[in-house]
């Protein structure tokens, strides 16, 4: 049965933009630009923030989990007098023959276990074995693989977080989120502001539109929610850069060359006058490296004279002792403590005399140095406690709310009586020609510095252009 004429409809075409003219003012011209990158960026990459949001929502419980799955290990029951650290990293390297004795946790506490952490052939790649003793009886509690600090299951979701366990082909993913992030954190803050500056009122900025219906309604909850949670995704975006494969790398050079790295003290033992004593003292096995490389810990002072030396220097808990790297480096004890106020003053130790060698504090950091480390306790979760986990959880829903209320705004989108799977049309075309030149020109030299700096954002963006490009010949073609 045919259809009369007049009733028929053509599929909708896409709309175009009319070339620039005497346009209002600067938004006019940049925001349909502005539109589309938001919406490609927000269809094409939103399963990558989405993923990143529920992974990291999990991750907020891991400190709680962890600390009821190794209590046994982590907890001891006071009994007297603690017998020498020497003694108790013997019987860890009784439990664990193997591997060599990367660090030496010091209790924190008189109900907490030492830590010894080895490396071990059975873990996967940066991962180790940490050995856990009662630090009264010298009775090895057990061992549990990790990864730097965490334990176990911890480590476990934070892999899930980084990589998805998929090694470095996992790591992409969380960096093309943490890479996009901003832009489209920013990108919808600018649509937001210049959809709403016609109120002139702040509270719409953000408050939920109530007489607001349908498409209007999704968009008012989807934009207030982004400016609630603004900083805080701008915060994880820059803090999951620096642990990014390719952007980290070049935020890293760029922190060598300005000098805000975090300092740390010199390990390598004085040339002059007893140089002679510690070349002896390295061939003799006095040092990793050697034939017995476990004999640093009772040759000279020991680990017990180190831990002395740490103490008398002021430093506190959580307390690190790293031992020599070989003959000729000193002993390193570092505080851990990155809950707030941290520290983490360090020294190193002369293994023959136990005399300071050289000291790094804390507050000599760069200023740089301790905004990246605050930046980063905070996105794990550990800076501000419990405070800081429920921020981050917030943080998270708010980010998985925000991704299904923008799908939700594209499925709204669809062409009217459109069956079956339509969805809706992406913002019209033609925004970079509505540029005149001299924008144009700044703005790919803007986008080409991003592009090298964050390459996940130039190569995904050139991919945006040729999905684009694609989209657009099909809709000629038809």
């Amino acid at each position: 049965m045919s259809v009369p004429a007049q009733f028929q409809t053509a599929p909708p075409a896409e709309p175009q933009i009319e070339p620039p003219g005497p346009g209002p003012g600067w938004w006019s011209t940049i925001r349909p630009l502005v539109l589309r990158l938001h919406f490609y960026a927000g269809v094409l990459v939103a399963p990558f923030i989405l993923v990143a949001s529920v992974t990291g929502l999990l991750y907020t419980i891991a400190p709680q989990v962890e600390q009821i799955a190794y209590h046994d290990l982590t907890h001891v029951t006071p009994a007297g007098e603690t017998v020498p650290l020497a003694e108790q990293v013997a019987a860890a390297r009784a439990g664990h023959p193997d591997g060599d004795i990367l660090r030496i946790d010091v209790p924190p506490a008189a109900d907490r276990s030492t830590r010894v952490v080895f490396t071990d052939e059975t873990v996967p790649d940066d991962y180790a074995m940490s050995v856990f003793v009662n630090p009264y009886t010298a009775a090895v509690e057990g061992q549990v693989r990790s990864y730097g600090q965490w334990l176990g299951f911890r480590a476990w979701l934070d892999e899930l977080h980084r990589n998805l366990h998929l090694g470095a082909v996992g790591r992409h993913y969380s960096e093309l989120a943490a890479s996009w992030l901003w832009v489209v954190a920013l990108g919808g803050l600018l649509l937001w502001i210049g959809r709403r500056r016609r109120d002139r009122r702040a509270r719409r900025l953000v408050t939920p539109d109530p007489a607001a219906t349908g498409r209007s309604r999704v968009m008012s909850w989807h934009a207030v929610i982004g400016v609630w949670v603004l900083l805080g995704v701008l915060a994880l975006s820059v803090s999951g850069l620096t642990w990014s494969r390719y952007a980290g790398a070049n935020i890293g050079e760029v922190r060598t060359a300005l000098s805000w790295t975090e300092p740390t003290p010199a390990a390598s033992l004085q040339t002059g006058g007893s140089a002679a004593e510690h070349a002896d003292h390295g061939s003799a096995g006095g040092a990793a490296g050697a034939v017995d490389p476990d004999a640093v810990l009772t040759a000279g002072v020991g680990v017990d004279g180190v831990l002395a030396a740490a103490r008398e220097a002021g430093l506190g808990d959580p307390l690190y002792l790293v031992p020599p790297a070989d003959g000729s480096s000193a002993w390193t004890a570092a505080e851990n403590k990155r809950d707030w106020p941290t520290a983490y003053d360090a020294i190193s130790v002369d293994p023959a005399t136990g005399t300071t060698l050289d000291r790094v504090d804390f507050a000599d950091w760069p200023v740089m140095a301790k905004l990246t480390d605050w930046v980063i306790g905070a996105h794990m979760g550990i800076l501000f406690g419990i405070v800081n986990q429920l921020a981050l959880a917030a943080l998270a829903i708010g980010l998985i709310v925000m991704t299904v209320l923008g799908y939700r705004m594209w499925w709204l989108r669809r062409p009217r009586g459109a069956g079956g799977l339509r969805f809706g049309r992406p913002a019209p075309r033609g925004a970079w020609r509505r540029l005149p030149w001299p924008a144009l020109v700044a703005l790919v030299g803007i986008v080409g510095v991003v592009g090298w700096f964050v390459p996940m954002v130039g190569v995904t963006l050139v991919g945006f252009l040729l999905v684009d490009a694609a989209l657009g010949a099909v809709r000629r073609r038809g």
